[in-house]
């Protein structure tokens, strides 16, 4: 079928440029834009941006690597694509970081020339690049990879850099002509988001290493410095870490300091000040208080820091260094703490290379001015303060990410004839805020009603990954069939050993039909906590059955279904061992402490009970994913 020969949609090319092969690009099923690809000069300029070259080299020439391999799989098992990869694409090469279903030598070497490559096309546009078959793009129809790889439909992602740079792309790609559904299309950039994530944050991380290594040059640099970076990397609260960046550089470097930033450019700014003398601690949180408040004294350290970029030292005595301090109750209170000789050293991010905030040292006028030395010192300290600040961001950020795909794996409940159902999923506190625990419920053809909760070792992508991979193994396997749940993980089992499914996982798999007496429910159990029953006279049973393996490890026996017959107006609590785990106490103790808790709760709704369950909780070192099922006749 021909392009339309008139359309609001289409955009046309200047008449003072040659008219340029098209692409046909789907927006929806039925539905497609014309857009006028620009090759040649302009394709390679993009491509061998040095910016953005420095950004693939950082994250290296990438052999096998889990984390992307294991979102590959991800895509071929959501999307349902026979290939899924993540590529980084520099000016010569696209690297395979990961992948799933590729031929050799290709899956081997992960590399292939840009000759094959139809992601270097999402660099060059810088956005998403959804195509049902490429044979009918005039700029993908001639690669060899539809021949090699039988690639015809393709559908791709951008992955970026912290400059918001293309390095690479996730991509799905089909045998056959296929219209991409915006669901996902929508996976697919979830995924992209994530995984550029991964890329800026090995990025930062590849930075800190090159400041490190800058840092060896002197061994007095080197003992300050990395007790600052191991400081500051024990922690991703960075109010904390600026508190301890002034007790360290307080201790080695200055009699006090004063440390302002602020996350982005015209927000409140965050201001902490330490002594060298602990006596003082209330007059630097005082002066902090101040400083924060007084914009004006403040402005002119972070002001000085910017049009410099470099440390600048100042020797100009306490007379002069009062005078330019503006706020008379913070002139009596540096007075005190000691002015002598001064240094203002920039926050710089290395990520976004622009300046976040300061660092002014301060010296009494009883010690020597700073030196050359001691000002290389400083400048590293504002790097790694501002790479402290980076990372933080970018943590919050990819546990943002996370948590989004986290839930976005994580099924609706259904409504059920008789039955009430309430979940809950709480991430670690610590962590990528992402992990393997989960949660199911869904309806059967002959009127039952399957349960589930389970949680998969970890708690990063690859746990997320391998949870998505279970909880739909589960649902297809158990779907319309009336065997006991023993039988349905036995064939889990199967399937997960037969698939190759690295998982090591516990679940509880339990169906609810209703009987003459009230409900029937059936359930087997993988290694995971004990069910909790509360009947309707608010007594609580725990329901203990013989230990059984984990899903994932080798089975030789047929797995066991226990059957129990509860009144209407019960409660049916699965839980995963964060909500009970502690490593003070016995795994029975949390779920005693549990089950008290149910019961003293036992009136409340849904809701509230879960609200209330989940407050059992000793710590959030783990995932919690928590069903409740009311049995309501």
């Amino acid at each position: 079928m021909g392009p339309p020969e008139t359309d609001d949609r289409v955009r046309r090319a200047p008449a003072d440029r040659p008219a340029a092969p098209v692409t046909w690009q789907a927006t929806g099923r039925g539905a497609m834009v014309l857009q006028w690809d620009v090759i040649g000069d302009t394709e390679q300029s993009v491509l061998a941006d040095p910016v953005r070259l420095r950004s693939v080299r950082q994250l290296g020439r990438p052999g096998p690597d889990e984390a992307f391999d294991r979102v590959a799989m991800l895509v071929r098992k959501l999307v349902d694509a026979p290939l899924g990869v993540v590529c980084l694409v520099d000016a010569e090469e696209q690297f395979l970081a990961g992948q799933v279903g590729m031929p050799e030598p290709f899956a081997s070497e992960r590399a292939m020339p840009l000759t094959h490559s139809f992601s270097r096309h999402v660099v060059v546009a810088g956005e998403m690049l959804v195509i049902p078959d490429v044979r009918d793009d005039p700029r993908m129809r001639g690669n060899p990879s539809i021949e090699q790889l039988t690639a015809i439909a393709y559908a791709g992602a951008p992955i970026t850099d912290p400059d918001g740079l293309v390095v690479g792309v996730l991509c799905a790609v089909d045998h056959e002509p296929r219209d991409w559904t915006p669901s996902e299309i929508t996976l697919l950039t979830e995924l992209a988001a994530v995984c550029s994530s991964e890329v800026c944050l090995r990025i930062a991380r590849a930075s800190a290493e090159e400041a490190q290594r800058a840092a060896e040059s002197a061994h007095q640099q080197l003992e300050l410095l990395t007790d600052l970076t191991e400081s500051l990397a024990a922690t991703m609260d960075i109010t904390e870490a600026m508190r301890r960046l002034g007790r360290i550089v307080t201790t080695r470097l200055a009699d006090w300091c004063v440390v302002t930033y602020a996350d982005e450019p015209g927000t409140e700014p965050h201001v902490s000040a330490a002594h060298r003398d602990p006596a003082r601690a209330a007059d630097m949180a005082r002066l902090a208080d101040l400083a924060a408040r007084s914009r004006t004294d403040l402005q002119a350290i972070v002001l000085a820091a910017r049009r410099h970029g470099r440390p600048v030292r100042r020797a100009d005595g306490p007379a002069r260094l009062r005078g330019r301090l503006s706020d008379a109750e913070i002139a009596a209170i540096a007075t005190s703490a000691g002015l002598g000789s001064s240094m203002v050293a920039p926050i710089i991010s290395p990520v976004r290379r622009r300046v976040m905030g300061a660092v002014l040292l301060v010296n009494g006028p009883d010690r020597p001015s700073f030196s050359a030395a001691e000002e290389r010192v400083a400048a590293e300290i504002g790097r790694r303060a501002g790479l402290a600040v980076e990372n933080s961001r970018l943590y919050r950020e990819q546990r943002h990410v996370a948590e989004v795909l986290q839930r976005s794996l994580l099924t609706e409940l259904p409504a059920l004839p008789g039955v009430e159902l309430h979940a809950r999923y709480l991430p670690a506190q610590d962590g990528a805020a992402v992990g393997g625990d989960w949660y199911d419920a869904f309806a059967q053809p002959d009127g039952s009603a399957l349960v589930a909760v389970g949680d998969v070792a970890g708690h990063d992508i690859e746990a997320a990954a391998t949870m998505g991979q279970l909880r739909n193994l589960v649902r297809g396997d158990a779907y319309g069939r009336t065997d006991d749940p023993g039988v349905l993980l036995t064939h889990l089992d199967h399937a997960l050993h037969g698939l190759r499914v690295p998982a090591a996982a516990t679940a509880v798999l339990a169906r609810v039909r209703q009987s003459w007496s009230g409900y029937q429910i059936s359930f087997a159990n993988a290694g995971h906590p004990p069910p909790l029953l509360l009947l309707p006279d608010g007594r609580v049973q725990v329901w203990w059955v013989p230990p059984e393996p984990l899903l994932g490890l080798p089975q030789q026996d047929p797995r066991t279904t226990t059957t129990r017959y509860v009144p209407p107006g019960s409660t049916l609590v699965l839980y995963t061992d964060g909500l009970v785990e502690d490593r003070d106490q016995l795994l029975d103790d949390g779920v005693a402490r549990l089950a008290e808790v149910l019961r003293h709760c036992a009136v409340y709704p849904g809701d509230e009970l879960c609200a209330r369950l989940l407050e059992v909780a000793p710590r959030r070192s783990d995932d919690i994913a928590l069903l409740l099922v009311r049995l309501t006749g």
